[in-house]
This record gives structure tokens, sequence and C-alpha cells, in this order.
């Protein structure tokens, strides 16, 4: 797939003129479908015992109140929710003579809403294994798979005929009922390895291979088990895209105008034509940090394409408990869509059960809806105006790195965008003055050729620890790939603990160290590489190597003055390039030291060589995004102060601010009007240039400055 931030922005242009209040008897379906228009989405997941008990009106009168435009509903697969007549399709057995799916659907209809239909494949009633054993996953020891939560239902193979023949007639069956908008697919792409007689023949066809016993291959060996591991990935990504075809395929014969939507499909993902990008990342749990579901989005936005992309958040609780009928924290629900949408997610709730056993969570995400209909025309973005990208994909050896190097971007409150590692393309930089590598190990020599240039051509690089030291397949370089833009040398050795080793700051003078100018030196990192540079070499780090933290009477340092740089940082061309040979951005996010927080972002704002387009000065931790729209341009700021901040869920909102406001406008625009879309109230602004500047009200969950032009 090659996709990249001009086609971003061709094909989310004209988005604004489908207006925000409209209600219509049908769906619209404009030229490339209506895929562009719904904004707000709504999905009822209904459990067994739900027709003859939930509410209908309940629901229908919430979803206008809301100004939901599109629902996901219940419909079939594991358990039907209509009148099924397809032999073995399990209905409800409260279902009677009631058709909730079909009730549901003809009311959204009405509010002018677009409808997909939920099924979910993974599990099936005995009456089907009895007739069809061979539909059902088998362990490595060749027993049938039952159900881990419910033994009386048995797991179905995903790449098998069950999905290929049953839940296609099951998928033919509701699209030719009801003509829905589309077919959304839970757990469609299976439970875990199926060693059926299906899958061991095909894979045999594929590979001529017998199937692994451990399906995840090391790619840096050549051994048989590996072998087939990576042939194992292959032929999977391969059967998947044949049922995603499949289903695909006959969804439009039945309605050219709707689509398939696989709910997780990392193996197809380059290679699936769906219209929406759905992430179902629902809530954190445990320490997931807050701006986790604003990740998600930009990581999504990243490959859509000019796709838009939906994010899905839940109301109940998240963990491995699967507390399914909770109701956790609003304020905690709230933050989480927030975080979402200001950094692109277009929001989409969802609840298990259509009888309310918990009331708390419909006012707040009733007022979070209402308000984003009010203000649609300023959430339908036509491209982000960050100048930083943190290159992202996989090439990351160890996550770590690249959410210390995340957290270290939010809290110095830089507006960045995620590029894919694998989108390196010119075209995909061109809008960008930095890129952030948080030990991208692997970068293919075509990769390292276009980084080389991006910095030539006058754009900056901030690498960490091991970048570039093995090609796109694992195999080791001899010397970095970057080489020639770090200036440095690997000396063939990565030291794997450091204990308590610091850096000294020589040159405090310089932009690295801003805010640092009192403190004599740091603390290192846990892991170095160690490099080899010209003999005399300075720079304002500088390593201070392990030396003894006990017995107390021996922790002083021996040499007080070294030679081995803990940072490398120089102009290349019209560019500007800063490596750290250690794993700086890891160890920020094990131990949150401050001090390298600052020196990352510092570093990002020297290799830029410009003035950020988004400046917000005060109080608190606040994740910012910066947006263009076809009239106007926005600055979302969301505030994420708390102190249960990395351990959820938070309990209260806790307002901060008020905060300074500096954003620059795009060229040869001017301000028409300031507006705190939050408040809901004008702003006191004045414009200097390219640049308006305001103050806002103190921010308690979110605030965005709209600027019209």
């Amino acid at each position: 797939m090659e996709c990249n931030r001009r086609e971003w922005m061709a094909g989310t242009g004209a988005l604004a003129a489908s207006g925000q209040s409209e209600r219509r008897d049908a769906p619209q379906s404009a030229a490339g479908g209506w895929f562009r228009r719904p904004m707000r989405w709504a999905q009822l997941a209904f459990v067994e015992d739900d027709p003859g008990r939930y509410d209908p009106k309940f629901w229908l009168d919430y979803f206008r109140r809301i100004h939901a435009d599109a629902a996901c509903l219940s419909a079939g697969g594991c358990i039907a929710f209509y009148p099924t007549q397809v032999p073995l399709h399990y209905r409800s057995r409260f279902l009677g003579d009631t058709d909730p799916f079909g009730e549901m659907l003809a009311g959204c209809r009405r509010l002018g809403m677009n409808v997909i239909a939920r099924v979910d494949p993974h599990a099936v009633h005995s009456e089907v294994y009895d007739a069809h054993s061979d539909w059902i996953a088998v362990e490595a020891d060749g027993q049938p798979r039952r159900h881990w939560a419910m033994p009386g239902l048995w797991v179905t193979c995903a790449l098998g005929p069950y999905n290929f023949e049953f839940m296609t007639r099951v998928i033919r069956e509701i699209m030719t009922l009801y003509k829905v908008d589309g077919i959304f697919a839970n757990r469609w792409s299976g439970s875990g390895m199926c060693y059926c007689l299906h899958c061991r023949r095909s894979f045999r066809e594929f590979s001529g291979l017998d199937l692994p016993r451990d399906p995840a291959p090391r790619e840096a060996t050549n051994s048989a088990g590996d072998q087939a591991g990576r042939q194992y990935a292959a032929w999977r990504a391969n059967r998947l895209l044949e049922l995603y075809r499949l289903w695909d395929g006959e969804i439009r014969k039945l309605n050219p105008d709707a689509a398939y939507f696989p709910n997780g499909f990392g193996p197809i993902r380059d290679r699936a034509a769906v219209p929406i990008l759905i992430d179902d990342y629902q809530a954190r749990s445990g320490y997931t940090p807050p701006w986790a579901n604003g990740r998600a989005a930009k990581r999504d936005r990243a490959t859509s394409c000019s796709r838009p992309v939906v994010g899905i958040f839940s109301v109940g609780l998240e963990a491995p408990y699967r507390w399914k009928d909770s109701v956790q924290n609003p304020n905690e629900v709230m933050l989480w869509a927030v975080d979402g949408i200001a950094q692109g997610f277009r929001p989409w709730w969802t609840k298990f059960n259509a009888k309310p056993l918990d009331h708390r969570w419909f006012k707040p995400v009733e007022d979070l809806y209402v308000w984003h209909w009010k203000n649609e025309k300023y959430l339908r973005h036509e491209r982000p105006l960050a100048r930083v990208a943190l290159v992202s994909g996989a090439a990351e050896t160890v996550p770590d790195h690249a959410s210390g190097f995340y957290h270290a971007l939010v809290e110095a409150r830089i507006p960045f965008e995620i590029v894919d590692s694998e989108l390196l393309g010119q075209a995909s930089l061109q809008s960008f003055r930095v890129l952030a590598l948080p030990n991208l190990l692997r970068l293919s020599d075509g990769q390292c050729a276009r980084l080389k240039d991006f910095v030539h051509a006058g754009g900056g690089i901030v690498a960490t620890h091991m970048t570039s030291l093995q090609d796109e397949r694992g195999q080791p370089r001899e010397d970095f790939g970057l080489a020639e833009l770090f200036g440095v040398s690997w000396a063939g050795r990565v030291i794997e603990r450091q204990q308590n080793a610091y850096l000294n700051l020589e040159d405090r003078s310089h932009p690295l160290l801003d805010g640092l100018k009192e403190a004599g030196r740091m603390i290192h990192g846990v892991k170095r590489v160690e490099i080899r540079v010209p003999a005399g070499t300075r720079a304002p780090l500088m390593t201070v190597p392990t030396y003894p933290d006990l017995p107390m009477e021996e922790v002083y340092l021996r040499d007080t003055r070294t030679d081995i740089p803990g940072v490398a940082v120089r102009a290349v061309g019209a560019g500007r390039v800063v490596y750290f040979p250690w794993d700086i951005d890891r160890t920020f996010w094990e131990v949150l030291s401050q001090d390298h927080g600052i020196v990352l972002a510092n570093a990002v704002r020297w290799a830029a060589a410009e003035e950020q387009p988004l400046l917000v000065e005060g109080p608190g931790i606040i994740d910012v995004a910066l947006w263009r729209q076809e009239s106007s341009v926005t600055a979302h700021l969301v505030n994420l102060s708390n102190p249960m901040m990395m351990k959820g869920p938070i309990r209260e909102i806790l307002p901060v601010g008020p905060q300074k406001v500096r954003l620059r406008l795009p060229e040869g625009a001017v301000a028409k009007d300031v507006r705190f879309l939050v408040r809901g109230v004008r702003a006191e602004w004045k414009q200097n240039g390219a640049w308006v500047e305001t103050v806002t009200p103190p921010v308690a969950l979110h605030e965005v400055v709209a600027v019209d032009l």
C-alpha cells in the first residue's frame, strides 16, 4: 500500500459539504458511497434475552437526541436476532415472532441513519457441532475446541467452510432481507491456531509443509520451524484476504453501496479496500496512558489513505475479568473518547445488553455527541498541520522506545503525527520538518536513502539507540545505515545495562539543554550503543560511565572527564540531525525522569530550525492537535492532568489553566473570528502576521480553539 498526506487531503476536501444537522428518510448515497457522511456512531450489542425485554423506543429516542448518524446493530452469527431461515443459524430462544434487528433498523432509517449489521461467527451451539464437526476449531492434540468462557458452545474455524460457506449464506440473507449499508464482523479472523482437517489440507497445498506447532516466525534464522512459521503467516493472511473479498463481493452484489467491515484486519490491512477504518480500542486498563486512544487515531490515519477513521469506545470497564455489564466512571469514558476525537477519530460508543442496568453513562455521552454535532464543521478535518512526525511500524524493536518518545512530545505540547515506517516515500514526508526515529532498528537501504534525502533537503531527524543497525530482514549491518547522518560509527557492541551512569552537561548554552542550565549532570540511560568518533570530539552531553553504587563510601566519580559523546548534534546539508546512542526514550518511559523528556523535546525543536505551529503555555499536561478544515483552523487541547493519569480510571476532571495559545495560520490566511468551542463563547484575540494569539479560560477536560478564516 502506498498513501501520503496529499492523497489524504484530496480525499477529505469535500467533507464539509454534507451538512451538520441533516436528517433524511434514507441514508445518503453520493459518489464514492455513503462512507464519509457519518460522524457519530452508536452500537447496540444485543444479548440473547433482549428480544421482547428491551425498549426500542428508548434507544431510538436516545439515538435521535445524541444526533447519531450511523449505527451498528447485532444481527446474527452466534445468535440470530431476526427470523433467519438459514439452517443451523441459531435463533435467540426469546425471539418468538419478533424481529428486534429489523425493528431497530427501521427506526434508524426513519432517523436518516446509516446502519451496518453486526455478526459474530466465532462460536456455535451444539447443533452445529453435531451436524458439522469439521467446522469446529481443533487443538494441536486433535481435540475440538470448546469455548473458553461458555463450555456449552464450540469455537469455529475461521479459515474453513464455516465462514466460507455457512456465514456467507447468513450474510447473503441479511443483505437480501434488510439491504443494510454493510456487515461488521466481530472475531471473524479466528480464536487461535486451528489444526482441523481443512486447515491442515489447505496449508499443505499452499506450502508443502505441516502446520507448525509454534506459528511465530523468528526472522533471523532459517530453521525448518521458522520457515513453517513464515509460511503460516503468509497463508493465514492470504486466506483471510480471500474471506474478506468473498464477503465484500457478496455484499456488494446485493447492495453496491454497501461493504464488509472486518473488526481487526491486521494481516490484510495493506490489501483490503475497507472504506472506513474501524478501531476497536475501547478503553484503557492497568497502566495504559490516557493519550493511547489519540495514538491509535494517529496510527490509523498514517495508513488510512483518505478513509474516515472511527474509534470505538466502551462505556464499560476494560479488564481481563470481562465485566461486560459494567459502567465505568463517566469522566474516564469522556477522557478516552475526547482524546481520540482530538487526534482524528470519529466517535463510536458501544454497549452490550439493550436492557440498561446502569444509567450513569447516558448523559455524558449525550452531552459529548450533541457538542460534536453542533461543532461538526470544525471536526471534518482536511489535514493536520503538525510539522513533526514520529516514525512507527514493524521496525520498532521495543515498543517502550516509541511510548517514551510519544509521551515526551505530549508533555512538551508539540503537535505531531505518526508516519508508518513502510511509507517513507518523499510524498508522505513533504509537509514535515522533523522525523523522530525511536530505536528503529530495522531500516532498509531504500528507507535510509529516503531519510538522507529528507535531511539534505532541509529536514531534521532525531534518532535513538540502535536505529538502522539492521536491514529490513533483521540482518545486522557492519555500521549504522544512517552513519552518514549521525556522524558516528558503531564500535561493535551494545551495553545492555548501565548501572549508576550519568551525563555531564558540557555545553549548557546549547539549545539541546534549554531548561537545564543549572544542572551539572543528568542520569544516563540503561542501554548504550558504543560508538567511534574522531579524537577530541565534544558534545553538549558527555558520557560518565558506570561507577560503583555500593558501598556508599565508594560512590564517587573517579574520572571527571570522559571522551564518550552522549549525543551527536550536527548540521547535514540543509538539515539537522540529533542522534542519541543510548535508550533515552525507553528509559524515560520506564522512570519518567523529566530531564530526559526535556532533552528529547529540545532535540526536536532544534532539529526543526523553526518555531512550532502551535504553542500552548500554562499549567498541566495537555495533549494538543492542530487541524485545517475547509474554512477554519482548530487547535485541540485535551487536559490529561490528573493524579491517576498513568493508572486509570480517573475519578474526576481537574481543570487547569488558563492556557496561552499561539497558532500559525496557513500562508495567506486571515482570521475572521476565534471561538472556544467547548465553552461556547467568542474569544478575545489578535493576529500578528501569520500568528493568532488568545488565552483560554480554564480547561476542564477539553477545549478547542476554532479560528474562522
